[in-house]
């Protein structure tokens, strides 16, 4: 396969703004070229935008709501949003873009969760705050319009780890109940020594030069690397997990162990749609306004949540 034309000419644009290989920076500077390249200037409209804040085993954590329409509309399904950055980078200011989008394509209210980063805090923080989100979401639902019984949560790279475990971690320690995942090119696993990454080992937009950065900054040490709450493809069992959708892009070093996860999903017994764009790189989701392929992912997206949560 070759790189999606409207992918290559997007990745170029997204070069010539200065992003530099992200291991070559220090975290301060990575993260301000992270803000100025990936905060959107104009965005989806949605019924209506709330920044709160919550109490977190750290600290206050930040939110944002997105409601698709007005809170007597409603109840809405509800998806619990995880950002990505390899831990170390994001805002909610960085997807918020993604998360109108999937507000408006899903008609889901999406909360949005800036959980605290690594190397400041490391695992098992941002972890610990992605559940914490959770469960303040299922209690609190009913207040901003949502409805806990059709509970999700989804997240692109990092944030689809933090999705992933933040379910494993509701069914190991009795919820709250989640009705649907959906993991966005996640990070399932340390090793970074698949095929994928062999393959895509300098980028584009993400490389293992990156990924092995990040892991330094998020892991306290290489052991936390075979904790299922960081790995999750290292989990025993997978058993009893809600309903995914794994979405997989053939240029990502990624790839790999989302086809992965979504495979041991499966065969625990899990149902799975796996949708995998082999002419698309890492975080082609933020790139809807420019890869067509991208927006009918988006599509894709906010249609299975829809059906899945009803």
């Amino acid at each position: 396969m070759e790189l999606d034309p409207e992918m290559a000419a997007a990745i170029a644009e997204i070069e010539r703004a200065g992003v530099p290989p992200w291991h070559s920076l220090s975290v301060e500077s990575a993260r301000r070229v992270e803000d100025e390249v990936f905060t959107a200037e104009e965005s989806r409209p949605v019924a209506s935008v709330r920044d709160l804040a919550i109490p977190g085993p750290g600290g206050e954590i930040p939110l944002r709501l997105y409601r698709p329409g007005e809170t007597g509309d409603g109840p809405f399904p509800v998806v619990v949003f995880y950002h990505g950055g390899g831990w170390t980078l994001g805002t909610l200011d960085s997807i918020d873009g993604v998360c109108r989008e999937l507000a408006a394509r899903a008609d889901c209210v999406v909360v949005s969760v800036d959980y605290r980063l690594a190397p400041e805090h490391p695992f098992p923080a941002a972890v610990d705050d992605a559940h914490t989100a959770l469960s303040w979401v299922d209690d609190h639902a009913g207040a901003f319009g949502g409805d806990p019984d059709r509970l999700a949560v989804a997240g692109t790279s990092a944030g689809g780890n933090l999705a992933a475990a933040t379910t494993l971690r509701a069914r190991n320690f009795d919820g709250p109940d989640v009705a649907a995942q959906a993991l966005l090119y996640p990070i399932t696993d340390h090793s970074c020594d698949t095929d994928s990454f062999a393959e895509n080992a300098d980028g584009p937009l993400l490389t293992r030069a990156d990924m092995e950065w990040f892991w330094e900054r998020y892991l306290r040490s290489p052991v936390d690397g075979a904790n299922p709450y960081a790995s999750p493809l290292r989990a025993p069992d997978l058993s009893g997990l809600p309903p995914a959708t794994v979405v997989t892009a053939g240029f990502d070093p990624l790839r790999d162990e989302g086809v992965a996860y979504a495979e041991r999903l499966a065969a625990a017994g899990v149902d799975v749609d796996h949708r995998h764009y082999p002419g698309m790189a890492h975080g082609f989701l933020s790139l809807t306004d420019d890869v067509s392929t991208a927006d009918e992912a988006m599509d894709g997206v906010a249609d299975w949540l829809r059906e899945t949560l009803g």
